[in-house]
C-alpha cells in the first residue's frame, strides 16, 4: 500500500470514527418548554409542571403552575394556543386524555385536541387560583405567594402574566412569536377580550403602555381570540344600567352613567367562590386588588358614592377589553342567550365596534353558557368545530376562517336535556340575523313599585338559587304591582333582543325597572324568555321621561297561540338587587318590538 493510499484509508476511517461519535449532537434536542421534561402520551407530548418548585415565576416573581402540550413530534416553534380557566378553575379545566374532552364544553377543545392539530398548547392556573398561589398548600414558604393573590383579570397582572410565559416560550423557540391565539371560558373568555385588545401592547404596572417583546427582546403578537362566554364591559355585565342598544357604538361612559343595578346573587355567588377556592387579598393591603372593599361597596347598593364611582372606573380602566384603543386582533366570540352573568350584550359590544373600525370579528350565540344556559351537545360540537376552523386558518393558513362580520345563532328549545338547539340560523351581519320585526302596544297606564311582585316566582328563576334550566316553567298569574303587556303569538321565531320604549313617570328615588318576557302556553304555564334591567338615572328621578332599552334577547320559537307578554316591575331580587329606595313608577305609550327571523 503506498503511503498516500495508506493516507486516504486512515483519514477516510478516521473520518467515519469522528462521524459516528460527532452524530448523537446533531439529532435533534427534544423540547422542554419552560424546562420541564415531556412524556409522550394520549398522541401528544405532555410536558407538565410536576412538582411546586418547578412553577415558573412571571414578571414580578409570583409562580405560575404552567403546563405546555407539543403535537407528538417535531422541535418548534409551532403556533400557540393558551387556553385560559374559568372563575375558581384552574390549568386542568381544558386538560384532557383525548380530543372528545367531556363530550360537551370541551369537545374538540382541550389540549390533546389542540395539539393533535400541531399547535402548542398553553394551559396555567391564573395567580391566585389552583398552585398558582391559589391554595394554602401551595403558599407555603413560596417567596412571592404572599402577594400572589387574584387580581381579577387585570390587563397590568393576569393579561401581563400571559404575555410572559408566551415570550419565554418564544425565547425558548417551543412558539412561533407572532402565531398566538388566546382562547378561555367565562373568566378566560374576558382576558381573551383583553389580550385581543392589547395585541402587540403590555399593560404595565403604572398603567403606561409599552410593545410587547420577549425577555430575549422578541416582538410578540396576539394573531387571533376565541372567547367563550365572557364579558367585554365587566361593569355593565355586574351592574348594568340597561342604557347599551345593539344599534350603535357603545360610548365610553355608556356603562357607568348612571351606575347600574348589582346582579346580586351573581355577585355575592362569584365572590363567595373566591374566597373559597382562590387567594383573595385581605381587605385593605393591595389598592389594585382589594375585593373586598369592592364587593361591600357594590352590595351596598344606593345611593352611589364617590367611592363606588372610583370603583366602576378602575374596573373599566384595567379589568375589560372594551375601553382599550386600538383595533384588536381577529375575534370569533360566543356568548348564551339564556346567559344570565354574560349575555349576548356582551358581543355584540365588541362586534359593533371592531366593524367600525375595519377590524375582524364574528359572532356564535346559542342557548349555552352561564346558568340558566342548557350547553346542548350539537350546539357545543358545531361552534368548537367553527372555533377549530378560526385557529387554523388564522394560525397555520389552512381552510377558511369564518366571514367577517358573520353571525351563526342555535335557538332555545325544550326540554332542556333531551331536545337538540335549533338551527343553525347564519346571517352576513347581526341585523340580518333577524330581518323581520313583531310589534305589540299599549298607550294605557300602568303602576308597579318597589315592592316588586310575587317574591316566590322572582326566587324560582333566579339563576343561583333558584334555577339552572332555561326551560323551567311556572304557574302563570297575573302578578299584583307588575305592568303587563301581551300579544297572542301567530307562532314566530324571535331572534335576537327585544326592544322597549315607553315613557315614564317617577317618584322616588333610585328607581328600577326589571323586564320580564314570558312565553305563557295555552294550558296556563309561563316560561321566562328574556330578561334585562333599567336604572332610573337621577335626571330621570321625580319626573316624566322617554325610555328605550333592550332585553338580554333569545333564539326561541313562539307557538303559535301562545301569550307573549312584556312584564315590568319594580323589584326582581334575587337576581337584580333591590332597591333601597322607595318609588312609584307609571308606564304608558310602551311599545315591545320582537326581532325575527
Amino acid at each position: 500500500m503506498t503511503g498516500r493510499r495508506f493516507s486516504r484509508v486512515v483519514l477516510g476511517a478516521f473520518a467515519v470514527a469522528l462521524a459516528a461519535v460527532a452524530a448523537p449532537s446533531f439529532a435533534a434536542a427534544e423540547p422542554k418548554p419552560f424546562g420541564h421534561a415531556c412524556k409522550a402520551e394520549n398522541g401528544v407530548r405532555f410536558c407538565p409542571t410536576g412538582t411546586l418548585e418547578q412553577r415558573v415565576p412571571t414578571f414580578d416573581g409570583i409562580p405560575l403552575d404552567a403546563d405546555v402540550t407539543l403535537p407528538a413530534t417535531g422541535e418548534g416553534p409551532f403556533p400557540v394556543i393558551v387556553m385560559m380557566h374559568g372563575w375558581g378553575g384552574s390549568k386542568a379545566d381544558f386538560e384532557s386524555s383525548s380530543p372528545s374532552g367531556n363530550g360537551n364544553t370541551t369537545f374538540d377543545y382541550n389540549n390533546v385536541y389542540y395539539a393533535q392539530q400541531g399547535f402548542a398548547v398553553l394551559n396555567y392556573s391564573a395567580r391566585g387560583w389552583g398552585r398558582s398561589c391559589g391554595t394554602a398548600a401551595s403558599r407555603e414558604g413560596t417567596p412571592g405567594c404572599e402577594k400572589g393573590w387574584v387580581h381579577l383579570a387585570d390587563q397590568r397582572y393576569e393579561a401581563h402574566d400571559t404575555q410572559y410565559l408566551l415570550g419565554k416560550l418564544a425565547d425558548e423557540k417551543i412558539v412561533y412569536p407572532g402565531k398566538i391565539g388566546v382562547t378561555g371560558i367565562s373568566y378566560g373568555g374576558g382576558q381573551s377580550i383583553e389580550l385581543a385588545y392589547l395585541r402587540n401592547r403590555v399593560r404595565l404596572t403604572n398603567g403606561e403602555f409599552v410593545p410587547w417583546t420577549s425577555p430575549k427582546g422578541k416582538n410578540m403578537t396576539i394573531t387571533a381570540a376565541y372567547p367563550r362566554w365572557p364579558w367585554s364591559d365587566l361593569v355593565d355585565s355586574l351592574t348594568p344600567n340597561g342604557r347599551f342598544l345593539d344599534t350603535g357604538i357603545a360610548g365610553p361612559t355608556q356603562s357607568r352613567e348612571p351606575l347600574g343595578v348589582e346582579i346580586q346573587s351573581y355577585v355575592s355567588g362569584l365572590f363567595a367562590l373566591g374566597q373559597a377556592s382562590g387567594f383573595i387579598a385581605p381587605p385593605g393591603q393591595d389598592p389594585e386588588a382589594d375585593l373586598s372593599k369592592w364587593f361591600a361597596a357594590t352590595n351596598a347598593g344606593e345611593p352611589a358614592s364617590p367611592e363606588d364611582k372610583e370603583i366602576a372606573e378602575k374596573i373599566y380602566n384595567y379589568h375589560q377589553g372594551y375601553g382599550l384603543s386600538g383595533t384588536p386582533a381577529p375575534l370569533l366570540i360566543q356568548n348564551g342567550w339564556t346567559d344570565d352573568l354574560f349575555p349576548p350584550e356582551q358581543a355584540l359590544r365588541v362586534y359593533n365596534q371592531v366593524l367600525s373600525l375595519k377590524g375582524k370579528v364574528a359572532l356564535q350565540f346559542g342557548d349555552l353558557g352561564h346558568s340558566r344556559g342548557s350547553n346542548k351537545e350539537n350546539t357545543d360540537h358545531a361552534f368548537q368545530e367553527q372555533g377549530a376552523a378560526f385557529f387554523k386558518a388564522r394560525l397555520q393558513r389552512i381552510g377558511t376562517a369564518p366571514a367577517n362580520g358573520g353571525v351563526t345563532a342555535y335557538t332555545q328549545t325544550c326540554p332542556q336535556k333531551s331536545a337538540p338547539g335549533g338551527g343553525p340560523f347564519s346571517a352576513t351581519r347581526w341585523p340580518k340575523l333577524h330581518p323581520h320585526t313583531i310589534t305589540f302596544s299599549s298607550a294605557a297606564g300602568q303602576i308597579f313599585t318597589s315592592a316588586g311582585g310575587n317574591a316566590t316566582i322572582a326566587a324560582d328563576f333566579d339563576p343561583i338559587a333558584g334555577t339552572s334550566d332555561a326551560c323551567k316553567t311556572v304557574k302563570a298569574e297575573e302578578e299584583a304591582n307588575t305592568a303587563n303587556y301581551t300579544m297572542t303569538s301567530p307562532g314566530f321565531t324571535l331572534l335576537g333582543l327585544p326592544t322597549v320604549t315607553a315613557t315614564i313617570t317617577d317618584l322616588g328615588p333610585f328607581g328600577e325597572i326589571a323586564a320580564r318576557l314570558w312565553d305563557v302556553t295555552p294550558g296556563g304555564e309561563q316560561r321566562l324568555i328574556s330578561r334585562s334591567v333599567w336604572r332610573v338615572g337621577e335626571s330621570e328621578e321625580n319626573t316624566t321621561s322617554t325610555i328605550t332599552f333592550q332585553l338580554h334577547g333569545n333564539g326561541y320559537e313562539f307557538p303559535k297561540g301562545d301569550t307573549v307578554k312584556l312584564q315590568l316591575l319594580g323589584r326582581d331580587a334575587p337576581y337584580y338587587r333591590a332597591s333601597n329606595g322607595a318609588f312609584t313608577i307609571e308606564a304608558t305609550n310602551v311599545t315591545v318590538s320582537l326581532p325575527t327571523s
